[in-house]
């Protein structure tokens, strides 16, 4: 998680053709399904791209990341809608916080880690930790919603790389290299972003990520075996049964 340090400051100009709506409108469609949060925990928040989102809608969100560096950047994007719009209907609680041992003192009605966060924690025990902690900060009747890239969409990038970004503001060489055994890729990124203010000179930034995709069959049985009484795999941001060609899995999982 912390490969996003020098990452934040070009994080949102490269993510911004990520489907963001498209996680707001599985979340919702969720909601109305298992039912209408009031207090909704962003785990893995970046920027807060999500986040912000649902407070302006009414929610009152806790958005938590490892990184302070993309939570001074959501704070500052959170600050200019207010200047922006006035008083929202919800609130943002930022804090920077470990996925996979994270707490708030307090219960609440939904959890969401969109954006493929849980693909980042690349050793199984961190993945129940996530769980566990996940599962003990949900009130009774809670729903955990996340997503996932399936081991095929990690072995496609593998495939498809190198990929490679040429803009006027930014450009980026990024390489791949699979572990096919745990179905776990690094991704190499070189990135050179215009710095404001610097005549036109770029900086250049070296980033690593790795992340591991799991078996689907094993999360839900980690889910049920953390206390959750009901799981469900859809997939593609879709309220349909993922398939074999599915390409980010989505669980939705209650506590009963």
């Amino acid at each position: 998680m912390e490969a996003y340090r020098q990452f934040a400051t070009v994080y949102d100009r490269l993510m911004a053709d990520m489907p963001y709506p498209q996680w707001l409108q599985f979340a919702q469609s969720c909601w109305e399904r298992y039912g209408t949060p009031r207090t909704v925990v962003d785990l893995g928040c970046g920027t807060g791209s999500i986040a912000i989102p649902l407070a302006r809608q009414g929610y009152q969100v806790y958005a938590i990341d490892l990184s302070s560096d993309m939570l001074t950047i959501g704070q500052s994007k959170w600050d200019d809608a207010l200047r922006s719009s006035g008083q929202p209907k919800g609130t943002i609680t930022w804090l920077q916080q470990d996925m996979t041992e994270w707490g708030l003192g307090e219960q609440v009605d939904s959890v969401i880690s969109f954006c493929d966060c849980v693909n980042y924690l690349t050793e199984e025990e961190d993945v129940a930790s996530a769980i566990s902690a996940t599962y003990q900060a949900l009130k009774p009747g809670g729903v955990f919603l996340f997503d996932v890239h399936s081991p095929r969409t990690i072995e496609r990038y593998a495939s498809e790389q190198p990929f490679v970004l040429d803009e006027p503001d930014v450009a980026y060489i990024w390489t791949c290299e699979l572990d096919e055994e745990r179905v776990e890729i690094e991704h190499q990124l070189t990135i050179f972003a215009r710095e404001e203010g610097r005549g036109g000179s770029f900086a250049r930034i070296e980033e690593t990520h790795v992340q591991r995709a799991y078996d689907a069959a094993w999360l839900k049985e980690l889910l049920l075996g953390a206390g959750f009484s009901k799981v469900e795999l859809f997939a593609d941001f879709q309220l349909e049964p993922a398939a074999d060609e599915s390409e980010r899995l989505f669980f939705a999982a209650i506590k009963g």
